[in-house]
């Protein structure tokens, strides 16, 4: 097996070097991603014509289709709007009683009346 350092004792391979190449794989496989999933959208939509022949149903599925789409590209928006709320309500959680006071039912096969 060769590698870069026993071909040219001189070269010295950079960590830049892999972090360009993981970043353009990425960007492909996240284009890739779109790709598929627009060609998914515009085949179930065509579909949801063939089934139904109406135009409320095509539209849903375009709607759906549409939103499937803009998740799909929009994940780090997503991811930080979720991260956020889970942030903000993860120090209020509170307790509420709603039994009222009421007095536990004993044994299974009891009716309330």
């Amino acid at each position: 097996m060769h590698t870069l350092a026993a071909a040219n004792p001189d070269h010295v391979v950079l960590a830049g070097d892999v972090l360009d190449w993981a970043n353009t794989k990425t960007g492909q496989v996240r284009a890739l991603v779109l790709t598929v999933a627009a060609l998914m959208a515009i085949i179930a939509v065509l579909m949801a014509w063939w089934k139904t022949r109406s135009f409320v149903g095509t539209l849903v599925a375009f709607v759906l289709a549409a939103l499937v789409l803009w998740g799909i590209s929009n994940l780090n928006v997503l991811q930080t709007k979720v991260g956020s709320e889970i942030n903000d309500t993860a120090g209020s959680a509170s307790v509420v009683d709603i039994t009222g006071g009421a007095p536990a039912l004993a044994g299974e096969g009891w009716r309330v009346a």
